[in-house]
């Protein structure tokens, strides 16, 4: 682990870049990527993010390594969590398909989320805790997923990961989501490894968001072989009218991960959503206001989770870019003036972000249970922190 970095703001970008690389590479030994395991460690959530942090390293240094881990990452990711558990009776691809055909679709069962215990069996009864530990697939993790194939597509020019992640948006979509019979639809929050039963019904309230946002994201990156149309409608029939305003500073990070991609799509001419941005970034600072003014901050490293802030200090790092954007591009956000007062208003609550990166920096903090409990997450999470470039562009 890299020890003590400088007080902020004193981080050359080569050092920066240099603590990156450390972080990184520990995770790929954590975890059984390189050296590759047999047995390799694969957890969906931390593995989006790390599939978008080596080919930032690979921008940033031109070292073919870090091109090359990316690959191989994704590679893993699809033939584990694409896969049935070792300790499950059923075998082979979650998606059903045959093994050569199941190679070349590796998302369309979905994946699952990489958790330690089997997921619940049919008939079991719900154990709210336990549930937390169980495997089977989370909808907000197949979005991330899809967001790093998309990543890793356009940094290796190939579309083959662009089509995996609209199969795994199609796959994810038809399971996730269901009619009411009022009309319209809502979504599960969990759903069992192969897709045919939810194991937590309730919605999450930043899903159908997420979705929304990724999909367009998938139509802009897969062009014309992305037919996402009904999906895009699905979703938007189930984001209207939703309440986006949350305290955790993971979902608040999502907020502002949101808002830059809604922009980022509109300069690169898609539809104009700028009432959708507008009301994400007054959730996003409804949010900052109540968890700025809570002191979690101030606490001792063992009553903190590293990876929850990290989320909020990367989606805050991207205020810079949206803030560009919007000003850059007069004609687009014609709404300009109520969004560039929001976005003014999101700078003051930059600090925070240092804040939080000095104080994970610091070996003793690194040193907590709460830092050592969830090794993995931490440590690729705080390299998205440090170079959140190639996590925050679509």
């Amino acid at each position: 682990m890299p020890g003590d970095l400088p007080d902020g703001g004193s981080m050359t970008e080569n050092a920066t870049t240099a603590t990156v690389r450390e972080l990184m590479a520990e995770f790929a030994g954590l975890t059984g990527l390189d050296p590759p395991s047999a047995r390799p460690r694969r957890y969906l959530w931390t593995d989006a993010y790390a599939a978008c942090n080596y080919p930032e390293l690979f921008r940033r240094t031109g070292d073919e390594t870090y091109r090359g881990l990316a690959l191989a990452l994704v590679d893993q990711v699809h033939r584990t969590l694409g896969r049935h558990r070792d300790d499950d009776q059923r075998t082979g691809w979650i998606s059903g398909l045959p093994e050569e055909e199941g190679e070349a679709h590796p998302t369309r069962g979905g994946l699952r989320i990489g958790k330690p215990l089997p997921e619940r069996r049919p008939g079991e009864p719900f154990d709210e805790g336990l549930e937390w530990d169980r495997d089977g697939q989370y909808y907000h993790y197949l979005t991330k997923w899809m967001h790093a194939l998309t990543r890793v597509s356009r940094v290796t020019a190939d579309p083959t990961y662009a089509r995996w992640a609209v199969e795994l948006a199609e796959a994810a979509h038809a399971a996730f989501t269901y009619p009411l019979p009022s009309g319209g639809k809502r979504m599960y929050w969990k759903m069992s490894i192969d897709l045919s039963r939810p194991l937590v019904p309730a919605m999450g309230q930043h899903d159908p968001l997420d979705g929304f946002v990724t999909y367009h994201e998938l139509q802009a990156a897969a062009g014309e072989s992305a037919h996402l149309k009904r999906e895009i409608a699905d979703m938007a029939g189930i984001c209207r009218g939703g309440t986006w305003a949350t305290d955790d500073p993971l979902g608040i990070g999502g907020l502002l991960f949101d808002a830059g991609r809604i922009a980022q799509l509109m300069i690169q001419g898609g539809p104009a959503y700028g009432g959708l941005l507008d009301s994400v970034l007054h959730a996003a600072l409804a949010g900052l206001a109540s968890f700025a003014g809570g002191g979690t901050l101030r606490h001792p490293a063992e009553y903190r989770l590293a990876f929850r802030e990290f989320g909020l200090s990367i989606g805050l790092l991207g205020v810079h870019g949206l803030q560009e954007g919007i000003r850059e591009n007069p004609e687009i956000f014609r709404r300009q003036e109520p969004l560039q007062r929001r976005v003014d208003a999101l700078m003051r609550y930059m600090p925070l972000a240092d804040a939080i990166e000095r104080f994970w920096a610091d070996g003793k903090n690194r040193a907590s249970s709460t830092w050592v409990q969830n090794q993995g997450i931490n440590v690729v999470m705080f390299a998205t922190s440090l170079a959140p470039e190639g996590f925050l562009t679509v």
